[in-house]
């Protein structure tokens, strides 16, 4: 299993063990239908521009209030795919390989998923820049807005699984 490297200063990170398996949570990661149901938290809703889950592929998500007027979200890019096991991104550069200065911060995701008795070890770090960058992300909510998708991705592989 991958153990992402945790820096206290620079990183956030959740855990948690999902009753699916590894493959269910990529589908619900790489299948745009199914990202859009989860990627961000209710009552919010998410339109997938594109997910090109390939190294380098773009990463692009809007959110709306209403389902109708839609606003930027995600504009990143892809770092590391491997498949059923790590997919790491960035909205550092955006999917048409520019540098970035994303609000409200610029990070890059690692997403870590390893097979457990019950599931999968769901392992999510967040890198940051500055202990700084690190801390406004931490007041703005990491742990409230990737614990609220994480539960919601739980929620639809769950579901998936026992159907």
């Amino acid at each position: 299993m991958i153990t992402p490297d945790i820096d206290p200063d620079y990183d956030l990170a959740l855990q948690r063990v999902i009753r699916a398996s590894p493959s269910d949570i990529w589908r619900a990661w790489t299948d745009p239908t199914r990202l859009a149901q989860w990627w961000i938290p209710a009552p919010m809703v998410t339109r997938v521009d594109q997910l090109d889950v390939s190294p380098g592929g773009g990463f692009v998500t809007r959110m709306s209030e209403n389902g109708e007027e839609f606003v930027p979200h995600t504009d990143g890019v892809f770092l590391v795919v491997e498949e059923n096991r790590r997919l790491v991104f960035t909205n550092a550069v955006t999917s048409a390989w520019r540098p970035a200065s994303p609000e409200p911060v610029a990070m890059t995701a690692e997403i870590v998923l390893a097979d457990h008795p019950d599931g999968t070890d769901y392992r999510v770090v967040v890198r940051h820049g500055t202990p700084a960058i690190r801390a406004r992300h931490h007041e703005l909510g990491f742990f409230d807005g990737w614990g609220s998708v994480t539960g919601a991705l739980a929620s639809l592989v769950e579901k998936e699984a026992e159907s």
